[in-house]
């Protein structure tokens, strides 16, 4: 049952990068600084704003979230920088950075490999993220028995 919903999808995934492509960025609307990029302070205040709002499979804020419905959320929202909509969509759009390089803003993926990405979070500094999990939108170890952390991701350069 797992392996299929794996294979289920990365075929979402796979699809999505085809149909949707990759990042647009729009800056006319995003909070920024004076040569208006957008800024990671944005971003969390945001998130923070949204902790308690509950997990809905599918949903896309601002009521209710699931994990890549909250990070596409946060980023058109607080940066007006479109990401796709997809957990393992968003992992092979965004440019690959290692744990050790990690900046406040960037996602963090898990799953089992890069075709198996079933979750994401927005890292917030000193090992933790911001997450739309079953128990709703959480502050939470990046590194944790219950995810299966595979990667880090830079969606943009964040202020």
């Amino acid at each position: 049952m797992k392996l299929h919903k794996n294979i289920l999808l990365s075929l979402v995934a796979f699809f999505s990068l085809l149909a949707g492509g990759f990042m647009v960025a729009d800056n006319s609307q995003a909070a920024t600084t004076s040569d208006n990029a957008p800024t990671y302070s944005s971003i969390y205040k945001l998130a923070k704003k949204n902790l308690g709002k509950p997990y809905v499979y599918g949903a896309t804020g601002p009521s209710a979230f699931d994990c890549s419905g909250f990070t596409s959320y946060l980023y058109k929202k607080a940066a007006n920088v479109t990401i796709p909509r997809t957990a393992a969509a968003q992992y092979q759009a965004a440019k690959k950075v290692s744990y050790k390089k990690m900046k406040k803003g960037d996602l963090v993926f898990f799953g089992y490999s890069a075709y198996s990405i079933y979750h994401v979070g927005i890292y917030v500094g000193h090992g933790q993220m911001i997450d739309a999990q079953n128990n709703g939108v959480v502050k939470e170890k990046v590194i944790a028995p219950w995810w299966d952390y595979y990667g880090s991701a830079r969606v943009t350069n964040l202020k």
